[in-house]
């Protein structure tokens, strides 16, 4: 079949990948460059550990309490907006235990399956990514943040994962280039990490090569219908037609889905990064600095920082506040990283698509048999990739999903 893939983040290139090697003819559209977005400037976590959903409890009083502190990790811009209202109303009513309790295996299932297709993706191809398989820590300096993590932990085990609690002396001794000033921490040997600059880049590239049509600048208008299928859709740049479509444009699928009669209730949480290059002493293992909810990923000779959940439509401007709070956290951990006086230059923010229950929509249009939506991921875009891309090539070829397929429904919150 001939397929149209509206979005070209790790979502759209994922199932592209996975339909193209189906034998479909793919055709990806994205309205941006291409040369940026919530794929490219991640922290690049593959995270099995990461089994809680981001609707649990506790988290809506904690997020009130970070609203009053500008450089906090959590920030709600405040307007008048109908669709945030909504979504808050729907996460304050999805953050409670019978959803931790009904979504921590489906979450570890899907970045496990996940995490195996991309062990399978770097044994294969020629493209290099830096996926690396040292694991993840969780590093934490205060007793109630130990207490925390300690808790998750546990949960983990109940599923079989394997955790390791480490004191700061044997952290200390996994990074002995860097000192760390922390309380302790745990390991999550089955995490993994990889550039997403390198495997975006060698993800366009092989699926150009075996014949995709990937076409930048391009803004869907609307779609045509015909007898209860989408015959083509309507663009900037002309008209498009296919057999099938699927919908991964990230914290924009809302506004395609608007166009089918999909109402999907979802909020881009901008998150911020930076980049620190050529270092000569970087970090062995990525770590989350658990208090302050910054992610630290070594991808070569270069470390990257990132934080902050801001919810703030689709405005994808920095404000400078919540860098600055992400700077000011990692000396407190790292004490050698201090960047407070030479704050850096590049700053890159990006839209995660967030769902009020954490976790994605992935099904057929209620309406039209032939799209399928694939969105809101939020932080695990790229950890879950891979799995998406599968998923979405099992519906469109009618196969038996990998997962079951009852929690991302779309209309769950209708």
């Amino acid at each position: 079949m001939r397929i149209i893939i509206i979005g070209a983040g790790i979502t759209g290139l994922c199932a592209a990948y996975y339909l193209q090697k189906a034998g479909h003819e793919i055709i990806i559209l994205d309205k941006s460059d291409l040369k940026d977005g919530c794929s490219y400037g991640n922290a690049g976590m593959i995270t099995p550990s990461h089994i809680i959903p981001l609707a649990s409890p506790g988290i809506v009083a904690k997020g009130i309490r970070w609203m009053f502190n500008s450089e906090s990790p959590f920030y709600i811009k405040p307007r008048m907006d109908l669709d945030l209202l909504t979504w808050a109303w729907k996460f304050y009513r999805s953050a409670n235990e019978e959803n931790v309790r009904r979504s921590m295996k489906l979450i570890l299932d899907y970045n496990m399956m996940s995490k195996g297709l991309y062990q399978q993706m770097a044994e294969e191809e020629s493209f290099e990514f830096s996926f690396k398989e040292k694991g993840i820590l969780m590093l934490y300096k205060t007793a109630k943040a130990e207490e925390e993590e300690l808790e998750v932990a546990e949960q983990a085990k109940q599923f079989e994962m394997v955790t390791k609690r480490l004191t700061a002396a044997e952290v200390q001794a996994m990074e002995p280039n860097n000192r760390l000033d922390i309380r302790g921490g745990i390991h999550y040997p089955s995490d993994a990490h990889l550039s997403p600059d390198l495997l975006m880049s060698g993800l366009k590239k092989v699926l150009v090569e075996r014949g995709a049509i990937i076409q930048h600048g391009v803004e869907v208008n609307n779609f045509i219908s015909e007898k209860g299928k989408i015959t083509g859709l309507s663009s900037n740049k002309g008209i498009y037609h296919a057999d099938q479509y699927i919908l991964a444009g990230g914290s924009w699928t809302p506004q395609l889905g608007k166009g089918l009669g999909v109402q999907l209730s979802l909020q881009g949480g901008k998150g911020y990064s930076f980049t620190i290059k050529d270092l000569k002493n970087n970090l062995n293992y990525p770590s989350i600095l658990t208090e302050a909810k910054v992610a630290v990923t070594p991808m070569g000779n270069n470390l990257r920082f990132g934080g902050t959940m801001e919810i703030a439509g689709l405005d994808l401007s920095v404000n400078s506040k919540r860098v600055k709070g992400i700077v000011k956290s990692i000396p407190n951990y790292y004490p050698d990283y201090d960047f407070r006086q030479n704050l850096p230059q590049k700053v890159w923010s990006g839209l995660r698509p967030c769902t009020p229950d954490g976790l994605p929509y992935i099904g057929k249009a209620p309406k039209y048999d032939n799209v399928v939506v694939a969105a809101g991921h939020a932080m695990m875009g790229l950890s879950l990739g891979p799995a998406t891309g599968k998923l979405v090539q099992e519906l469109v070829d009618r196969e038996k999903a990998s997962l079951p397929m009852t929690l991302f429904d779309l209309s769950r919150f209708s």
